[in-house]
């Protein structure tokens, strides 16, 4: 049924899926930006010496108001919204399609690679500090309610935080019911508040004019530039917007935000100006002194929930960036849980919530205070809209076919705004700045070296395989002994001799009835089309080709789809299907033109703890045969 009628008008059935979408999309996209209003004034006015004045008030809500508009509105909701990589968001799936933007020039593909690579591993960063900063912050709410409780904040945070992780196993399908309801809450609650204190104090929406933003640079100068590092706190999570637009679609997000979440977000900021501006003592803890000293306590419960849901829905965003990167070829094979029957993006992976787990209590135990964490915090989000802009750019140009003027015109804004927060924030490097930077890094070069070497060893493998063709005329000239039942010999080189299949020859000394030599291909679109799913060559001889595709956001379940190869032709019984895989021991040789002798050495690491490539490809163990091959990078 078509979505509205013939007079233009919406069937109530598309708008209560409408609303339904919108209100999934309040409880998981918007906890990281919702929680900004619990720490972003206080540490843009509340450090570096900076003392809230009415005129700095008024300049830091410009700022943050225009800031809100400008990335998150335009940027964001309007602009990069519009690159989905066949209906997927995200970092990743735009570096994708913005490389296939670049066909044909390897030197812009992998420029472009390293963007997005860079981009995701900042953005694991982001998914150590926000559930740190964000739990404080919430907690901190307790030195306003009962001072006598300060020392306990840091301990009852990490309490909050183990249990969080503890649970990730378990899945978020179950506990994702009540997140809406609560975060929706918690925006009508920052709107209220809001409401209040702009009431008392209307002159605060004087802030509404740019101007305002414009003299607080000119009034102080260097100040304002490190101001700023704090302004792009109130953007954190704007990147979430983007990267969950697979789960929701365009249209539910941008209805929450233009209709509910942005109204609140800029209510409650406006009121704690207010605040501001009556009491500038109140910046010690601007959020929680907006707050009725009867209802403290149920709002630091509300706020810790609302904060516990933002950390969620990073962690789980990293699991989702994971299984891309994976995917992709941008990082090891890792175990990957599925917790829900009914949802496909509902995933665990073991791996990374241990680490993001222990990162992130040593971010508490180290940083201390929501206030320390401001500090590292921002570089990492800057560092990520700045390549998720350089991207979207591309994809602009190459597949939307921009015009020159436009596309100079639209990236000068954006990449002035980003470049202005990115450079904001690395006055704080020395601060706690490193940390993101640091973990970035270390990311960046664990991805790119898994790629490269991968490389490396794909290019072993088809140097030194033998010609398949002679070899299947030969056997037809000289058979061997032919067993019942089918082999399937995993192979990244359809033209050469796979080495399973020679030590099988040479050891057993005999074939199948019927060879595959099997090719699993994972494309740069999220889902593979049904059309390009299986292709099937016959080699004579009764060997067979068999390419199977899939998208990066799918799991390449290889049994599944060799079941459903009949209708193409080749059937499979499973259980007289064998799967023989050469596992390689990969060495380091320094005599070799591969990577540095450091990165050979930690690929080799990378490879011998990656989850071996039969149970990333779901093949079961008592069908499997592997045989070992020594490959020299």
């Amino acid at each position: 049924m078509h979505p509205e009628s013939a007079h233009g008008e919406v069937s109530p059935e598309t708008r209560r899926r409408l609303t339904a979408l919108a209100l999934g999309a309040i409880g998981v996209v918007f906890g990281d930006i919702g929680t900004s209003p619990l720490y972003t004034m206080k540490e843009t006015l509340g450090t570096h010496g900076m003392t809230p004045t009415p005129a700095a008030v008024l300049g830091v809500l410009s700022l943050v108001f225009w800031s809100l508009i400008i990335v998150v509105s335009l940027k964001y909701v309007t602009f990069v919204m519009r690159a989905d990589n066949k209906g997927e968001g995200g970092i990743m799936a735009l570096m994708a399609l913005a490389q296939r933007s670049m066909s044909g020039s390897a030197r812009a593909r992998w420029t472009l690679a390293a963007f997005g690579i860079f981009g995701a591993s900042l953005f694991y960063g982001d998914g150590v500090i926000t559930p740190a900063i964000s739990v404080l912050g919430a907690v901190e709410g307790l030195q306003v309610a009962a001072p006598g409780l300060d020392k306990y904040v840091v301990w009852i945070a990490l309490v909050i935080l183990l249990g969080m992780f503890a649970v990730q196993r378990h899945g978020t399908h179950k506990v994702g019911k009540a997140f809406a309801p609560v975060m929706t809450l918690w925006f009508l609650v920052l709107a209220l508040l809001g409401v209040r204190q702009i009431l008392a104090n209307p002159e605060v929406l004087y802030a509404l004019n740019p101007w305002h933003a414009v003299r607080f640079f000119i009034r102080h100068g260097d100040t304002s530039f490190i101001a700023l590092g704090g302004v792009v706190l109130a953007l954190t999570g704007a990147e979430a917007l983007y990267a969950d637009m697979g789960h929701f679609g365009k249209k539910p997000i941008r209805v929450a935000w233009f209709g509910f979440v942005l109204p609140a977000l800029v209510l409650n900021y406006f009121g704690q100006g207010a605040l501001l501006l009556n009491d500038p003592l109140a910046i010690e803890s601007p959020f929680y002194r907006m707050v009725p000293e009867a209802l403290l306590y149920p709002m630091i419960v509300l706020a810790t929930a609302a904060a516990v849901i933002a950390s969620q829905a990073v962690i789980s965003g990293a699991f989702s960036m994971t299984r891309e990167a994976m995917s992709l070829g941008y990082s090891p094979r890792m175990a990957v849980v599925h917790t829900s029957r009914e949802l496909s993006g509902q995933i665990f992976v073991p791996w990374v919530n241990r680490m993001l787990m222990v990162l992130v209590i040593l971010a508490v135990l180290f940083f201390q205070s929501s206030d320390n964490l401001g500090a590292a915090y921002g570089i990492a989000v800057t560092g990520t809209m700045t390549m998720t802009t350089l991207l979207a750019l591309v994809v602009a140009r190459k597949r939307w076919h921009w015009n020159w003027p436009t596309l100079v015109l639209v990236g000068v804004l954006f990449l002035i705004i980003d470049l202005s927060f990115f450079g904001a924030n690395l006055l704080k490097v020395a601060h706690g700045g490193w940390f993101p930077l640091v973990l970035g890094v270390g990311i960046f070069t664990m991805m790119t070296t898994w790629r490269r070497g991968r490389e490396l060893v794909v290019r072993e493998i088809k140097q030194s395989g033998l010609a398949l063709a002679p070899f299947i005329e030969n056997i037809a000239e000289h058979p061997p002994l032919r067993v019942p039942g089918t082999a399937v010999f995993l192979t990244a080189n359809q033209n050469a001799v796979p080495h399973a299949l020679l030590h099988n020859l040479k050891h057993n000394k005999v074939l199948h009835e019927r060879n595959v030599l099997l090719t699993v291909e994972i494309l740069e679109t999220p889902v593979a089309e049904v059309s390009e799913r299986v292709q099937i060559t016959a080699m004579g001889s009764d060997f067979h080709g068999l390419e199977l595709r899939f998208g990066f956001a799918e799991d390449p379940n290889v049994p599944l789809a060799l079941s459903q190869c009949g209708r193409e032709g080749l059937s499979f019984d499973m259980m007289d299907t064998t799967f023989f895989l050469s596992r390689e021991n990969v060495v380091a040789d320094v005599r070799r033109p591969g990577m540095a002798l450091w990165r050979d050495k930690l690929f080799v690491i990378l490879s011998r703890n990656a989850l071996p490539a039969t149970a990333f490809f779901q093949i079961p163990g008592n069908r499997l045969i592997e045989l070992g091959a020594q490959v020299e990078i």
